[in-house]
């Protein structure tokens, strides 16, 4: 089988199990075992794996679009804070921290490391935020790297949460926000 044949017969499988599937509960390896399962290959080697990576990433942005525009033709029903205010164009809305993280959602290209780990942001030189999949969970990393024979690697020192303790981080972030100012008599 020629090898365009081929990555078209994965993608039109992908979508179609993106488009069957469960968004909220479902995960890139979820989907990548269900396509390898119906076409009877190999899907989880490093190559394939990025293809299947690619395939998500372009449906879950299109779906993303979608929500958008509908969200455009009735404002009413906008999430809160998501609105853009007649002073501040949509252009000047991004900000950046200090380590290079956008403060609000970017249309910036994805970045990847060697291992195909997407990179959602540099918090330093050699530290970084990651997403990645392991053992069929998502995981968000903080996490120093170094580097090895010319490649940059993870090294122990961080840490790796779900996607379920993240979000308890998450919702913590502004408690920890105060205890930082009043530590340090900002308050």
């Amino acid at each position: 089988m020629e090898e365009e044949e081929l990555n078209r017969k994965i993608e039109a499988a992908v979508v179609e199990i993106l488009r069957e599937s469960d968004m909220s509960s479902t995960s890139e390896s979820m989907v990548r075992s269900m396509a390898s399962k119906r076409l009877g290959l190999d899907l989880s080697g490093g190559v394939r794996k990025l293809f299947v990576r690619g395939i998500v990433e372009s449906f879950l942005e299109s779906q993303q679009s979608e929500d958008e525009e509908a969200v455009e033709d009735f404002p009413a029903i906008g999430l809160k804070g998501e609105e853009e205010s007649a002073e501040q164009p949509a252009a000047g809305r991004e900000e950046e921290a200090e380590g290079g993280c956008s403060t609000t959602r970017s249309r910036r290209p994805k970045e990847y490391d060697d291992q195909g780990v997407l990179i959602l942001c540099r918090l330093s030189n050699k530290r970084r935020v990651t997403l990645q999949d392991f053992k069929g969970k998502t995981l968000v990393s903080i996490r120093e790297y170094y580097l090895k024979d010319g490649k940059e690697l993870p090294s122990s020192k961080g840490i790796s949460l779900t996607v379920e303790q993240w979000q308890v981080f998450r919702n913590a972030v502004p408690n920890i926000t105060a205890a930082i100012k009043k530590l340090k008599g900002f308050d």
